[in-house]
């Protein structure tokens, strides 16, 4: 009958030390996180707010020409890529001045910031120069390559 007092008594004694420790450990890692995250936030306030205001409108990768032989090219595609800033930037095509709409011929492909224009089956007559319109607000900005289609001689 004697050895059962103890038993109970060592679960009590013991979790009171228990609690007593845990708390210190992560109090200490709280006060630590404090000043870090606390100082680290402010500074980075202010440049994000500036970069929404004022996004500079432009191609960070323009058009480049596209060269295919006749032989190789009909039947086949040809693919104008373009990278823009910001990706909110209306993005249309045109060829030789006029504005291409979507088609079986012509697809539109947007992810993000990469745009691109695919022309499906290319013939001799899609030879031509071929423009995106890059469009913010009342920015507008032009890159403009070449399709080119050489004949067999």
């Amino acid at each position: 009958s004697e050895a059962k007092p103890p038993k109970e008594e060592a679960p009590k004694g013991i979790s009171p030390i228990k609690a007593k420790k845990t708390p210190s450990p992560a109090d200490a890692e709280r006060r630590k996180l404090r000043p870090g995250s606390g100082g680290e936030k402010p500074p980075e306030e202010p440049p994000f707010t500036y970069q929404l205001k004022a996004v500079p409108l432009k191609f960070v990768k323009e058009m480049k020409d596209i060269v295919l032989k006749e032989a190789e090219s009909v039947g086949s595609s040809a693919i104008f890529e373009v990278l823009i800033s910001p990706s909110t930037a209306i993005t249309s095509w045109m060829k030789d001045g006029s504005n291409i709409r979507e088609s079986p011929k012509h697809k539109f492909i947007a992810d993000g910031k990469d745009r691109k224009l695919h022309i499906i089956d290319v013939q001799l007559a899609d030879a031509g120069e071929y423009t995106c319109v890059l469009r913010l607000g009342n920015k507008e900005k032009t890159s403009t390559a070449k399709l080119i289609v050489e004949g067999i001689p």
